[in-house]
């Protein structure tokens, strides 16, 4: 049985206290996995790790938008294409294209827009591995295997929740189309452990881009204890999670796979 570990976007500024878009209790799911890796290593023939990486000037951060004062929006405001018609927030990007794919937004059932602290710059601290799980990786790989980081998000034009494809995937941006080697690297394992951050955000869209995919969702053994939700959020991927369950994916804590 072939196991590979499949880690979602645990970086600093997601997992640390001081990260600019901490997520309650991340620290404490980077160190239970990291345990995970050392106490399981032999079992572990793959580890992959997903990277949010931004630009300043990113669809989802303060800065790609204003109102007519010149204000731009606060942390964890919504904007929706009519707020964009109506002109209460004029985007950086050509707006109309940003129109679009405001409305794309709602039309293939995906997340509200939301405006984020900026966070995961590329090339910032904010934006490397966790220190404690990437110690964890690098003992495990000095055991004579390879890890992989798959980077992801730096279009800025359009949100990148979901490991495979960005939110509305953009035409002439291959970049933000599914990403189909990811998908054939984890067929070739017959379990996938899941873990990362966020579960109501970044893990829980990267189930849901699976769900087109059923022979992948039934290896998949999601880490409970391994994973947190942005706070306020806590209700938000409940369908996701109740649809994965009724594919096959199961659910544990890192405790119980521990001397398994």
């Amino acid at each position: 049985m072939k196991t590979v570990l499949f880690i979602v976007d645990m970086q600093n500024d997601f997992c640390l206290p001081t990260g600019s878009l901490y997520v309650p209790g991340a620290e404490k799911d980077a160190e239970r996995l990291s345990l995970l890796i050392r106490e399981r290593e032999n079992d572990i023939d793959k580890i992959i790790l997903t990277a949010d990486q931004h630009h300043v000037m990113d669809i989802a951060h303060p800065a790609y938008w204003k109102n007519a004062k010149g204000e731009h929006p606060a942390s964890f405001t919504t904007i929706s294409w009519w707020d964009v018609v109506s002109g209460e927030w004029t985007p950086f990007g050509n707006k109309d294209e940003v129109i679009d794919y405001l409305r794309r937004l709602i039309e293939t059932g995906e997340y509200k827009h939301m405006i984020w602290p900026e966070h995961c710059l590329h090339g910032s601290e904010g934006a490397a591995i966790i220190p404690v799980l990437m110690e964890a990786v690098t003992v495990w790989a000095r055991g004579g295997k390879y890890y992989e980081v798959v980077e992801k998000a730096l279009n800025p034009s359009t949100e990148f929740f979901g490991a495979f494809r960005a939110n509305v995937p953009l035409a002439n941006a291959p970049d933000t189309m599914f990403n189909v080697k990811l998908k054939e690297e984890l067929e070739c394992h017959d379990v996938i452990w899941i873990a990362g951050e966020a579960r109501s955000h970044c893990v829980a869209n990267t189930l849901k881009q699976l769900f087109d995919y059923p022979d992948i969702v039934r290896k998949l053994v999601i880490l409970e204890d391994c994973t947190s939700n942005i706070r306020g959020c806590e209700d938000l991927a409940i369908p996701i999670y109740e649809k994965a369950a009724r594919m096959g994916a199961r659910f544990v804590k890192s405790e119980s796979l521990l001397f398994s």
